[in-house]
């Protein structure tokens, strides 16, 4: 069965084909647009989806070796995201469908995320904790079997992406945020400044980034710009830190009541993040659990997740109805 999968939820253009559970092709389109704004503009986004999604198709068509004709169905994402952006590919998917008279089935982009670690992983052990780390979402998901997820744990305010955003922002450096300082990190001293670590009261596993942000920026302000020049790197090293460390700590407390649970998997944007596999290596050896981490490709928003999201659910026979519309703030 060769299953098609589109996402288009944010600001990258993605098809991908699965074929009998296997990936064959993965097209992803970044749109470069945005940098100049700071951030992703969503009318543009939506634009951009329209502009490229025929393109990204037809080469992910073209990787896999196969013609529209070999498609037996078609998977895509309805949200979370934004509004325009999920109308693109919904849309879109809906008249392929129509055409080519295969079914088509919506899969949540969180969803997705947590499938993404089970693309080249087939040696999958339940039950399972996954840390969900993106620029919307930070979550800390239970995955008791291939279709049921329960959250324990998620932040209160700031996603952690987001918080590498807007330190990006205060520290002068460009957009995406997150690459930005995870490559000036690279010669920082993270012990140079202390940043505050918050934890959520009576909330073990849950998150929050907003105060470590404030605090990034009173400091910014504390200091001479020739200090903030010529620590800029450090800076920048203390502040991913405090935030990672966040992350371990609620991972931390997430497997001391969870013994059960013997894999860790880690998925979304930031877990592409060096500084975070590096200490993903360093959990696992001290607290004997094995962390799994998707590659790189599959850490940012892709359509093969979506694809591997929908593959078990297709061969079971499932399908969207065609009044299906997007969902901006979807929950899992």
């Amino acid at each position: 069965m060769n299953i098609l999968g589109i996402e288009t939820s944010c600001d990258e253009t993605s098809a991908s084909i699965i074929s009998d559970g296997k990936l064959i092709s993965n097209i992803i389109y970044t749109q470069q647009i945005h940098s100049k704004y700071g951030g992703v503009v969503p009318e543009l986004a939506s634009q951009e989806h329209l502009n490229e999604i025929i393109a990204v198709i037809n080469k992910s068509l073209d990787e896999a070796h196969l013609k529209l004709s070999n498609l037996n169905a078609i998977a895509v994402t309805y949200g979370p995201g934004l509004m325009g952006s999920l109308l693109v590919g919904l849309n879109f998917v809906k008249a392929m469908s129509l055409s080519l008279k295969i079914p088509f089935l919506g899969i949540n982009h969180l969803e997705g995320h947590l499938f993404s670690n089970y693309i080249d992983n087939k040696n999958i052990s339940f039950p399972n904790i996954c840390l969900l780390v993106s620029g919307g979402h930070t979550q800390i998901w239970l995955i008791k079997n291939y279709n049921s997820f329960s959250l324990i744990g998620e932040t209160t305010d700031d996603a952690a992406g987001e918080a590498f955003d807007k330190g990006a922002r205060i520290l002068g450096l460009g957009y995406p945020g997150g690459p930005e300082i995870d490559k000036i990190s690279k010669n920082g001293d993270i012990n140079f400044f202390n940043f505050p670590r918050p934890k959520v009261k009576n909330s073990p596993y849950s998150f929050s980034f907003s105060g470590l942000k404030t605090a990034l920026l009173y400091y910014s302000q504390k200091i001479t710009e020739e200090e903030f020049k010529s620590n800029i790197s450090d800076i920048a090293a203390s502040y991913q830190e405090a935030i990672l460390d966040c992350l371990f700590n609620a991972l931390k407390n997430t497997i001391k009541d969870y013994p059960e649970v013997k894999d860790i998997y880690i998925s979304g944007g930031v877990a592409a993040n060096n500084r975070l596999r590096e200490k993903s290596k360093l959990f696992k050896s001290d607290y004997k659990k094995n962390i799994i981490l998707p590659k790189l490709e599959y850490c940012t928003d892709n359509a093969a997740m979506i694809a591997m999201a929908a593959y078990q659910k297709i061969v079971n026979g499932q399908k969207s109805e065609y009044d299906l519309v997007p969902h901006p703030n979807l929950k899992l």
